[in-house]
């Protein structure tokens, strides 16, 4: 029979694997579709570590891919994942962050899982970085036989993303711009019920370095 998960699941360390989900809630909710945004490319780089040399907080993600109608797995699902540093620069693209650098030719915090049998995908990341206007978020892509099924923004917890940015990486920038969930129009008009917001916990510093772990299933109509 097929995995029937909730809606979110934790995850353990990635060198361990992943945790089985626990349950949250009886039924499985249709994730809301989200504007693309102007920062997505596919460099077709399938792996699981996208940090490349981008300095952060260690975030840990874990994915799981379902249908609306049963919550069955849906395996073989190609998941993409993108998001800005923590200085709030996308890779591959002209005139990012607070000073407008170029990052043309950069493949930094994007990357391509394909799911288990238990439609889970995991990456290894940072922390992303907030851009004025926006709340802290993870850009989703969930593509089914070629055809894209799901484009979606994973948010974080307010309290968790206050205490990110009080580390060195997210130093150095002016408060002005920086905005909470309550503030984020995207994520009012897209996901008024908060359907995208991850749950989190934070990870010790002898496992797995340090950080924090988040898990969101991606419940979807196919394509």
């Amino acid at each position: 029979m097929p995995d029937r998960p909730t809606r979110r699941v934790m995850l353990g360390t990635l060198a361990a694997g992943l945790l089985a989900p626990r349950p949250v809630q009886a039924t499985c909710l249709l994730t809301p579709q989200a504007v693309e945004g102007p920062f997505y490319l596919d460099p077709r780089l399938l792996r699981s570590d996208i940090r490349e040399d981008r300095d952060g907080t260690p975030l840990a993600v874990s994915l799981q891919v379902v249908t609306l109608r049963d919550c069955a797995a849906l395996p073989e699902a190609r998941v993409d994942l993108w998001h800005a540093d923590a200085q709030g620069r996308y890779s591959g693209y002209p005139g990012q962050g607070d000073r407008g650098a170029s990052t043309v030719g950069r493949t930094f915090l994007r990357g391509t899982q394909v799911a288990d049998r238990a439609g889970r995908v995991a990456f290894r990341t940072i922390y992303p970085g907030w851009y004025p206007g926006r709340t802290p978020h993870l850009h989703v892509k969930v593509i089914l036989g070629g055809r894209t099924a799901l484009t979606g923004q994973i948010y974080f917890p307010d309290a968790v993303s206050d205490k990110v940015y009080a580390g060195s990486a997210y130093a150095g920038r002016p408060r002005r711009g920086r905005i909470g969930n309550a503030r984020d129009v995207l994520l009012r008009q897209d996901d008024p019920e908060g359907r995208g917001i991850a749950t989190v916990r934070p990870v010790a510093e002898g496992q797995g370095g340090g950080g924090y772990e988040a898990a969101l299933t991606l419940v979807m109509k196919r394509a």
